[in-house]
């Protein structure tokens, strides 16, 4: 309550006098709050409350002494307690109109019986007693400049003397901080919203709305005039004995619509006052409403004609001032109006005379972007009511506030350290040699999906929220404070919905980001968590991930793993997982050292145990906060073997046998975007992970069900994999996932999982005995292409077998599996082709996919540009040429079809040409065809694949293509014979 008193309450200086507390909104709300504090302290502390003060509190009351009844003594004037302290005095003492309090229960009581004039008692009360909590608790409690020191002593006391009164002090002199605190951060939202006002403003604004204002249709007031022409010489108009409330000037306003209106113009706002007073040249100073941030908005509450006829003007006068892409800073600035020590905002806007020549003169670059006022405004030759200032006056204020700090932030001047002043320079840089080295050597694999978002702008004529306005005025606290200010500033900070876009781009474009990140390298653990905390929050969004790695965020961030704090190790790694989700900003990870400190953030005692110590759990929050951020950097190829050499797949294995799904989500994650590479997925093998993420397959948290699906997808590549799977029992799980179908992440990874699982025979006679194939089938419709594609491949792989091909189509899988190949999407082609072709090689099959069409569907995915397309084709044409009667005049009836055919003979693709031959093969076989394929000139081009593909193939190990190869040399042979023989009989 001292320190927000001191520091936030708003006083007047009344010349040698003590000062006054203004009239204002803040200084109502500290007022009410203090005055709640008071009123329940008695019921809320009983014990604290019968605690007699050192000093009395004494002020000049306005309350009689009818307004107490039972528990007091009334001897005319004088008012006493019948409650009395070891001294035997009365804890409540009214003389005359002096009034004596000396515990927290008689001023909790005398609020009560106060009534309606309880602010104007608790006005009185802390005008007189401007360091309440010396007199309450004794001098050393008084409220200090710099370090308060008053509760370590009273700390030491208590443990020294064990005296309970001393303890009783410990216990209130801490209910009182936390009320200074709530007051602090009260004052601080309190003033992020205000807009407070000075003579220049309120003068541009009047003489604004005169030059629009008279007897005219369209004119937006009848008349608009100061009640007095005198001007002191700080600007203001009104009298000196109202100037020390914070008044400004007095107008009279006539709408033409409403009665003439009576205001007051203060540093506060705009608010009516009571107008001129009947018989008397004074005015009604009382304010009769709420108020208001300037006159415009004042009089749009007021008058609808006024609105409608500002609407005319080509100027938008409503709306707050909006930027482009780089908002320009606005500052306030302190000045003192009539020796009051107020923080005046100066809004006084630059007029830019420029004459704009044409459209093309309008486009400035975004760094040179000024927000013009119409022509039309210009011509008057008056300024609009606020300014922007250049950067170079944004720095001056801000050293000049941090100059008049008590204390300032000793923040480390290192060479590698970050300045706001130098963030410019340094983005500049950076963005030109972003992506100079070691952009080749990065995986090509990697998802960049906010790299490829567009930087979006905010449009020049779109109103900002007021939350914008509010962490922009709040940003002066945090620039140019002492370490206290700053860590209520970034408290308040907090308050706000960091996770809305708006406050996060404000943080951004009002150089709060910079500050932020100066934090970091500065030695106030507070301020580096409560820095992190918005970090964390804010680098959700794309553009301040970017911003944060332009300004050497990240480096900071990676030199904190280091710290003893693990709040603060924790804030960074978390921070970190949150940033380096693009390529450059995980590269800059790896080269300052972040990749082995995060592995170190693994190292922990306390893996799998199930009951933790806080201790045990602290360092289990460090390891979920690192395995976080090695998730986000192991989709870089580099990262991922950096987090090999650091040691990280033993200790990721280790953690794998923890129970505690939040931190496995994470470990598992890591482990699955690490398992494209050969090494990891013989790590995972043989240092016993399958088990363990099988085993987490059956897990209630789908997320993590999802990444140990993933994991198993990417693994079971390998068949000793595959069998690992099977022997521990994972097929049955996998099976079961397939039922959930909403979660569509869950399911392709799943389908993933069982379509390379299937490559092996031995699990695909239990994936059988699971009703898998069963439930693939059913979820071959309305799905997204990811998922199909691992869907038809599973099923391509069951369809070796016999059984299961006939399970496929009664199953009802033929009509859908015809119908994806019509689609575009590329793999999916290649797994459809190769699952339809399998299924031909049954005639009951092939009598469906004939009626389907699926024949001709196939021979004209020839046509498509895709090799492995054309390939799997071609190879699926084979069984249905062999299982069609008529096959002959059916090919025959595809107008082209041969001559297409026989032209992939010319492709450079090994797989192609090995499967169009055998598709040759087969044609061959009907005479008719062979004549056509003849004329298209087949022979030739099988001759010259004689030497090259065939004869090589027909020694493959793969018995298919070993056939394939040996048939199209008999049929070259027998070609050659066939035309020898026409020729020469």
């Amino acid at each position: 309550m001292g320190a927000a008193l001191a520091r936030a309450a708003q006083w007047t200086a009344a010349g040698s006098g003590t000062g006054t507390l203004e009239i204002t909104p803040l200084n109502e709300s500290l007022l009410n709050q203090i005055i709640k504090f008071a009123e329940d302290f008695s019921t809320r502390h009983p014990q604290e409350a019968a605690f007699v003060f050192r000093e009395p509190l004494e002020w000049k009351t306005q309350l009689g002494c009818s307004v107490f009844e039972e528990g007091y003594e009334i001897h005319g004037a004088t008012v006493q307690s019948e409650a009395k302290g070891k001294d035997g005095q009365p804890l409540l003492l009214l003389t005359a109109s002096t009034l004596r309090v000396r515990s927290f229960d008689q001023l909790s009581h005398l609020l009560q019986i106060a009534m309606e004039k309880k602010l104007k008692e608790a006005q009185a009360c802390l005008e007189a007693n401007r360091d309440p909590i010396m007199k309450i608790l004794g001098p050393e409690c008084g409220t200090v400049e710099g370090e308060d020191m008053s509760m370590l002593h009273l700390l030491e006391k208590v443990k020294k003397d064990d005296d309970p009164e001393t303890e009783m002090k410990m216990k209130i002199c801490l209910l009182l901080h936390q009320l200074d605190l709530q007051l602090l951060n009260s004052s601080l939202k309190h003033i992020s919203q205000d807009v407070r006002l000075n003579p220049a403003a309120i003068n541009n604004e009047v003489n604004l709305l005169k030059n629009f204002s008279g007897k005219g249709e369209d004119t937006v007031l009848e008349s608009l005039e100061y009640t007095s022409d005198y001007m002191f010489c700080n600007g203001c108009r009104a009298p000196p004995w109202r100037q020390v409330h914070g008044e400004i000037c007095y107008l009279v306003i006539k709408p033409h619509d409403t009665d003439p209106l009576y205001i007051t113009c203060s540093t506060a706002g705009v608010f009516l006052n009571g107008g001129q007073q009947k018989g008397k040249d004074d005015i009604d100073y009382e304010r009769k409403s709420d108020v208001y941030k300037d006159i415009v908005t004042f009089l749009r509450e007021r008058s609808p004609r006024f609105v409608k006829n500002m609407a005319k003007q080509e100027y938008n006068f409503f709306k707050e001032p909006t930027y482009e892409k780089n908002y320009q800073r606005m500052e306030v600035v302190d000045a003192k109006v009539s020796g009051q020590s107020q923080n005046l905002y100066d809004l006084t806007e630059k007029n830019v005379c420029e004459k704009v020549k044409s459209s093309a003169a309008r486009r400035r670059s975004i760094d040179k972007k000024k927000l013009e006022p119409s022509m039309k405004w210009k011509n008057t030759g008056l300024s609009a009511s606020h300014r922007y200032f250049s950067d170079k006056a944004t720095k001056k204020d801000t050293e000049e506030e941090g100059r008049n700090s008590a204390v300032s932030l000793k923040i480390k001047k290192k060479a590698s350290g970050i300045s706001s002043e130098s963030v410019k320079i340094q983005r500049a840089s950076k963005c030109k040699t972003s992506g100079r080295f070691e952009d080749i050597s990065e995986s090509s694999s990697e998802t960049e999906e906010d790299e490829e978002q567009p930087v979006r702008r905010q449009e020049g004529n779109t109103d900002l929220p007021s939350e914008y306005w509010g962490i922009q005025k709040l940003a002066k606290y945090l620039k140019g404070g002492n370490p206290t200010a700053t860590v209520i500033a970034l408290c308040s900070m907090r308050d706000f919905n960091l996770a809305q876009e708006t406050c996060q781009l404000a943080i951004r474009d009002i150089g709060c980001l910079e500050v932020l990140i100066n934090l970091l390298d500065t030695e106030e653990i507070k301020c580096q968590i409560g820095s992190l905390k918005i970090l964390k929050e804010i680098s959700q969004n794309t553009l301040i991930r970017h911003a944060i790695a332009d300004l050497g965020g990240l480096q900071i961030m990676v030199k904190i793993l280091d710290s003893p704090d693990k709040d603060l190790k924790c804030l960074a790694a978390e921070t970190i997982a949150n940033v380096a989700r693009f390529k450059q900003a995980r590269r800059t990870v790896r080269q300052h050292g972040g990749i082995k400190r995060l592995v170190g953030l693994l190292e922990c005692i306390s893996v799998g145990s199930t009951s933790l110590t806080p201790y045990q759990s602290k360092d289990t929050e460090i390891a979920r906060c690192g395995a976080l951020a090695l998730w986000s950097c192991s989709k870089s190829t580099k990262n991922k073997e950096a987090i090999r050499k650091a040691g990280g797949i033993p200790l990721l294995a280790r953690w794998l046998n923890c129970s505690h799904a939040n931190i496995l989500t994470p470990v598992v994650g890591t482990l699955q975007e690490c398992a494209s590479e050969p090494s990891y997925r013989l790590a995972i093998r043989t240092e016993g992970m399958i088990e363990n993420l099988v085993k987490n397959l059956s897990s209630e948290h789908e997320e993590l069900q999802m990444h140990c699906a993933s994991a198993i997808f990417k693994c079971a590549e390998d068949k000793e994999t595959r069998d690992l799977v099977r022997q521990h029992g994972g097929l049955q799980p996998l099976s079961v996932l397939l039922g959930n179908s909403e979660n569509k992440q869950l399911l392709a990874a799943v389908t993933g999982a069982i379509w390379k699982c299937a490559i092996s025979g031995e699990n695909v006679s239990k994936f059988r005995e699971y009703k898998a194939i069963e439930a693939l089938v059913g979820l071959l419709s309305d799905q997204p292409e990811e998922v199909l594609v691992n869907i038809v491949g599973a099923l391509g792989e069951c369809c070796q077998e016999q059984i299961n091909r006939t399970i496929i189509r009664k199953c009802g899988g033929i009509p859908p599996l015809v119908k994806l190949l019509t689609g575009t999407d590329q793999a999916l082609l290649v797994n459809v082709t190769k699952a339809v072709g399998a299924c031909a090689t049954e005639p009951e099959n092939m009598m469906i996919i004939d009626r389907l069409d699926g024949v001709r569907l196939l021979w004209s995915l020839l046509k498509n540009p895709n090799p492995d397309v054309q390939a799997s084709a071609a190879w699926a044409i084979c069984p249905c040429i062999e299982n069609t009667k008529d096959a002959g005049e059916m090919v025959r009836s595809f107008v082209g079809g041969l001559e297409l055919i026989v032209n992939l003979l010319k492709s450079k693709n090994k797989e192609v040409l090995a499967s169009v031959c055998a598709a040759i093969t087969n044609i061959a076989k009907d005479e008719e065809n062979l004549a056509v394929i003849t004329d298209h000139g087949v022979v030739p081009l099988l001759s010259k694949l004689a030497n090259t593909l065939l004869l090589a193939m027909v020694g493959s190990t793969d018995e298919t293509l070993q056939e394939a190869a040996a048939g199209c040399i008999a049929n070259i042979r027998r070609l050659a014979l066939a035309t020898e023989k026409a020729k020469y009989g």
